[in-house]
This record gives C-alpha cells, sequence and structure tokens, in this order.
C-alpha cells in the first residue's frame, strides 16, 4: 500500500513538471510583449497629453508652417543705404581684391563683376562639382623634398572634399618613398601617377642655374609636354607649400581666367624684381614686382595650342646671353615670358600664396587667419626665416608633420567611390576581416563582424 501511494506521488510531480516548463517557457518568451507603463515619482508630476490630442497639435503646426512657406519671399532692398549696410562687413575685402587681382580688365563691367564676386562668401566663385577630379603636380626629387611633400600632402587631404590624382615628377628615390607611402594609407578617391625626372634632365639641363633646388627646379616649364596630352588643367605646387583650406576653392579660380589668360599666379611679396634690394642687384626682367610660382594654374590645352614650349625657350636663351644664368629657377623664365606677354597671366589673390620669404611683405595680404589659403616657406630657411607670425604659422605646418596619415582614409561623401589603386587597397583590406570571421564558430560569429567593421 505505501508503495502505491509512492507510485502515485512521483507520477504526479512528473505530470506537474511536464505542464509547469513549458508554461514557464511560454511566460518567458512573451514578456517581451508586455509594457509597464512608469509610475510618476510623484503625485505632483504632470502627465503627458493623450496621443489624439498631441497628433492635432503637431498637424497644426505642419499646417502654420506650410503656410508661412508658401508665402511669396519679399523683393530685396535696392535703397541705397541697404547697399551700403549690406556691403559694409566685406568692404575691406573688396577694396584689398581690386588691388590684388589686376587681371588686365579696364572696363567697369569687368570690376563690378569682381566685386560682386567677392561681396559674398556664398558668390565668391563658381561652384565647383562634388564628385570632380582635381590635377596637382608636383616636382618632387630627393630625401629632403619627399619629407617637405609628405607635410603638404596631408594639409591638401585634411581639407579636401573631392577626388584627387596626384602626378609626381619624381627621381627613383622619391618615387619609392611616395609610392610606400601612399600604399600605406590607402586613401580613397586618389590616384597617383610618377613620372621620371631624369629623363626631362636633358629638356632643361642646358639652362644655368644658381637656385638651391638645381635642375629639378626648372622642370615646371616642361610640363605641358610631360604631362598627358588630354588633361586641360591643373595646379601645380611647391613641395614647400601647407593647405589652410580646401583645394577646391583654388580649383574653382579657373573659372574666372578670361580671353587669352592661361597662367594663375599671385604676385611677388618681395622686392626681388624691383631691384633694390642690395647695390648692383640685377634681377631677370618682370612685370611689376613680378609673380611666385610657387602655386601656379595652368591651362594645359590652351598652352599647347599658343605653343609654350617654344615661347619660353625662346626667351631663356635671350635673356640667358645677357642674365648668363637663373637665380630663382623656372620663375625667373616665367615673369620674363609674361613682361612680352602679359595677357597670358591672371593675377589671383595675395592669399593663395602667402610668401614667408626673407625680405617678404606677407603681413599687407593678411589681417586675420580668416584670410590665410597657401602658406609657402619660400625662403632657404624655411622655419626659421624671420617674420612678425612665423609661430603660427610653424604651428599650423607642424600639425600636418605630426599628423596620422592613416586618418586621412575615408570616403568621400556622396560620390561614388573611385577605381584607383588605393579605393582597391581599401576594399580588400576590409573583406579581409570578413574572410577570417567566417571560419569562426557560429556564436562568435557576429562578435567578429562587428569588431571588423568597427575598426575597418
Amino acid at each position: 500500500m505505501l508503495g502505491m501511494c509512492r507510485g502515485r506521488r512521483k507520477f504526479l510531480l512528473a505530470t506537474v513538471a511536464l505542464l509547469f516548463i513549458p508554461a514557464l517557457t511560454w511566460l518567458y518568451l512573451t514578456a517581451g510583449n508586455f509594457q509597464v507603463k512608469p509610475l510618476p515619482l510623484s503625485p505632483l508630476e504632470s502627465q503627458p497629453p493623450s496621443p489624439p490630442l498631441r497628433v492635432r497639435e503637431v498637424e497644426e503646426e505642419n499646417r502654420a508652417l506650410r503656410r508661412e512657406l508658401s508665402k511669396p519671399p519679399p523683393p530685396p532692398p535696392r535703397s541705397p543705404q541697404a547697399l551700403r549696410g549690406g556691403g559694409a562687413r566685406h568692404r575691406g575685402n573688396q577694396s584689398r581684391s581690386h588691388s590684388e587681382e589686376g587681371t588686365g580688365d579696364s572696363d567697369g563691367k569687368g570690376g563690378a563683376a569682381a566685386a560682386a564676386a567677392n561681396g559674398s562668401d556664398c558668390a565668391q566663385q563658381p561652384p565647383v562639382d562634388k564628385c570632380e577630379t582635381i590635377h596637382v603636380a608636383i616636382v618632387c626629387a630627393g630625401y629632403n623634398a619627399s619629407r617637405d611633400v609628405v607635410t603638404l600632402v596631408k594639409s591638401v587631404l585634411f581639407h579636401r572634399r573631392n577626388p584627387l590624382h596626384f602626378h609626381f615628377i619624381t627621381d627613383a628615390i622619391a618615387q619609392q618613398i611616395l609610392a610606400s607611402l601612399f600604399h600605406t594609407w590607402m586613401v580613397p578617391a586618389v590616384r597617383v601617377d610618377f613620372y621620371d625626372a631624369d629623363e626631362l634632365k636633358s629638356e632643361v639641363s642646358w639652362i644655368p642655374n644658381k637656385h638651391y633646388s638645381g635642375i629639378y627646379g626648372l622642370m615646371k616649364l616642361v610640363l605641358t609636354k610631360t604631362l598627358p596630352s588630354d588633361l586641360q588643367r591643373v595646379i601645380v605646387l611647391d613641395t614647400d607649400i601647407t593647405f589652410a583650406t580646401d583645394i577646391a576653392e583654388l580649383w574653382a579660380v579657373f573659372h574666372k581666367f578670361k580671353g587669352q589668360q592661361v597662367l594663375g599666379l599671385v604676385e611677388n611679396q618681395s622686392d626681388w624684381y624691383l631691384g633694390n634690394l642690395w647695390k648692383n642687384h640685377r634681377p631677370w626682367p618682370a612685370l611689376g614686382r613680378g609673380f611666385n610660382t610657387g602655386v601656379i594654374l595652368l591651362l594645359l590645352d590652351r598652352l599647347r595650342k599658343l605653343r609654350w614650349e617654344q615661347m619660353w625657350r625662346l626667351t631663356a636663351e635671350r635673356e640667358l646671353m645677357g642674365m648668363l644664368s637663373t637665380s630663382l629657377a623656372d620663375q625667373d623664365i616665367f615673369n620674363a615670358v609674361i613682361k612680352q606677354n602679359p595677357f597670358l597671366v591672371h593675377q589671383m589673390p595675395c592669399f593663395w600664396n602667402v610668401q614667408l620669404s626673407d625680405h617678404t611683405r606677407s603681413e599687407k595680404c593678411y589681417k586675420d587667419v580668416s584670410d590665410l589659403k597657401v602658406i609657402h616657406w619660400n625662403s632657404p630657411k624655411k622655419l626659421r626665416v624671420k617674420n612678425k607670425h612665423v609661430e603660427f604659422f610653424r604651428n599650423l605646418y607642424l600639425t600636418f608633420l605630426e599628423y596620422d596619415g592613416n586618418l586621412l582614409r575615408r570616403e568621400l561623401f556622396g560620390c561614388p567611390s573611385e577605381t584607383d589603386h588605393n579605393s582597391e587597397n581599401v576594399r580588400s583590406l576590409c573583406f579581409v576581416p570578413v574572410l577570417v570571421c567566417i571560419h569562426q564558430r557560429p556564436v562568435l560569429q557576429w562578435f567578429c563582424v562587428t569588431f571588423a567593421s568597427l575598426f575597418f
């Protein structure tokens, strides 16, 4: 009898356990569907309005906003007082732009257009398409030039919002350094091409040159012949340049070229070409103060039609008969050509090439930080040059000198990825962690893929 009771008790316990476990599982799975409304912390806490009332309030606000937007905008003020008031803030920039542009336009229409372009930050220059590729050419040879050009490239990549195509005229040493650098950074939407500088030496080796850059300082003269024949325009930069703004703003200056203008240059900010720095100082011929070639905008297609190669060669041969050698390399020859053909140059505002040479007058160019676009360390002393604001410029340079190039590895917003070597490297690198994750256990796959997406 006792055994029968114990057997029934075990049977009941087993039945209850079988029923309790599914019920507990069902409650656990459906617990997420129940929401517990939080109680107010105190009776004084106000309750939110009911959902229908809040919906009606939002609808009323939307109707009022639509009615406000549907009203026609008021006409802009045209009174002289309003015009003077609107332009007072930019009057300093307007007066400076007139004195610096100096493009040779004598008609009032051109001057009015320039004033209108400089009178508003929103309409300074025609817009550049956000996915338009900007071409940059740099002559770089040797260890020292390679070190300087890295800082330049960092400053350009830091501010840029457009795809870039770098054209480097290099020797074997600089090409190896730069190729390894760009391969390590793997910056998307950046293409890099190299051109052998040794093959170009014969084009300029016949020109005696006293400049510290040596024969490489003359190679900007042969860019129309060196760069691809289908390339129409390019920005040419010295290696001792630091950008403080988006290079697309400089690219937009091409839209300001008029007539037969094919060269965009900034006026020289020293008295070198005026010939009054010291006794018996005899510079090459130049138009006024001359132009600095640290930053050049070249319309390559028009220069080829003008037979640029023949033009600069004839000018150099004629001037060398009296000057015997160049002191400032390609800059002397560019200025001699412009002296004879002033219509070729479009003078850019001075902030596109703030020159920190020993005898510079660059302080007349800028008044505050917003005026600075491009800093040019065009003194042999470089960072040790004497200048009132050299500490500020030096800090700007050192910021990019110490900047980690891997932080520049970002996709451009709103532009399709460029199918260049750097983008392919980035995509292959991102794919490797995913392949590794495939071979992990299912439990760890989620963590592995999440980790890869965060860091790659």
